[in-house]
């Protein structure tokens, strides 16, 4: 919110859109689920096609909406987008230890990635009111 009001934007519009964007808008979770699923895909040599690697985004964007405020909610979710591959959860409990043991500095990514989507998304919205009234938008 503190870069939000450094940008000039509308207290209004930001002060409703980031906590909404923080409940809901999960970029990073999703990330993680993806991204931990494909290594996984690859360790066992899985073929991941693009029409599957798209279903997986998809999945991992719906799943990642519920991770909200829970500690390591996204790695909980990550033997559910391993089924879509037929990975076993012995190997899915696996990949989500290794997300544990680097948590510290994969949740602090997440959240900034969190974040950055939330402002700009925010900021998208309130550029777009300034153009279309004519006013100059600075940086």
């Amino acid at each position: 919110m503190q870069l939000c009001e450094k940008l000039g934007l509308d207290r209004d519009m930001y002060s409703i859109s980031i906590p909404l964007g923080a409940t809901i808008n999960m970029d990073g979770a999703a990330i993680t689920i993806a991204i931990m699923t494909l290594a996984a895909a690859h360790t066992m040599g899985v073929t991941v096609d693009f029409p599957s690697a798209l279903i997986l985004c998809i999945l991992s964007t719906l799943a990642a909406c519920g991770a909200s405020g829970v500690a390591g909610g996204s790695l909980l979710l990550i033997p559910m987008a391993c089924s879509l591959f037929g990975i076993g959860n012995d190997v899915a409990m696996q990949v989500v230890g290794v997300g544990f043991i680097i948590g510290v500095i994969q949740d602090s990514v997440e959240t900034a990635l969190n974040s950055a989507g939330d402002v700009l998304f925010a900021a998208t919205a309130e550029f777009y009111e300034w153009r279309k009234q004519g006013r100059e938008i600075k940086f």
